[in-house]
């Protein structure tokens, strides 16, 4: 079982030209296929004079989270290459988005294959690569008392706040680093009255 994932560390874009076609690819970091839409509309009203917006993306460990997007291209062209540049690098959480401007000639498979392989290999060359852990999220429970307590071990072991209810009984839910978390558990276990319930 992994516990450390390769991501970008933030945005990056690069361009590539082919006979006059022009190939922007954006690369960003991504949690949620979601992102990737509203991604996908802002760069529609960006370029909207662009022929395709091709794109490839992988989300999460179990490795089936991806897809790989044409939009008008011939089969396999575009979506895979750009998703292979993703998938050679063995990065996840991880979308590029390419931008094409045609330019007048057209290219042939091969060629289409090598601007859309090279376009995101050139985004990819620019931005940090990090590791990061893979978080198991729980949901917490407690008496909002011990809300100090709580906070000070959930961050001496780097996990994620995702939302935070406070009533009587205060709710969060976290992410805790995979490889953190038996000791994580334990100081928690110690605070008593902590119930924690572990999502799918």
């Amino acid at each position: 079982m992994k516990t450390f994932y390769y991501t970008i560390e933030q945005e990056a874009k690069a361009e590539y030209k082919d006979r006059g076609s022009k190939f922007i690819a954006y690369a960003f970091p991504v949690a949620e296929a979601i992102q990737v839409k509203t991604k996908l509309q802002q760069l529609k009203k960006e370029h909207p004079k662009a022929v395709h917006h091709c794109y490839g993306y992988r989300i999460g460990m179990d490795e089936n989270n991806f897809r790989a997007v044409d939009d008008g291209e011939p089969a396999g062209t575009a979506g895979k290459p750009i998703l292979g540049q993703i998938d050679n690098r063995g990065l996840t959480n991880t979308c590029i988005i390419v931008v094409r401007y045609f330019g007048g000639s057209l290219l042939g498979v091969p060629g289409l294959i090598n601007a859309y392989k090279t376009a995101s290999s050139l985004a990819l060359q620019v931005v940090p690569i990090i590791s990061k852990p893979v978080m198991k999220y729980f949901i917490l429970e407690f008496d909002y008392t011990k809300m100090n307590d709580v906070m000070q071990i959930l961050k001496k072991y780097n996990a994620e706040v995702k939302e935070n209810v406070l009533q009587l009984f205060s709710t969060l839910r976290v992410g805790i680093p995979q490889h953190q978390l038996t000791e994580c558990f334990y100081h928690l276990e110690n605070l008593r009255d902590v119930k924690y319930i572990a999502e799918n």
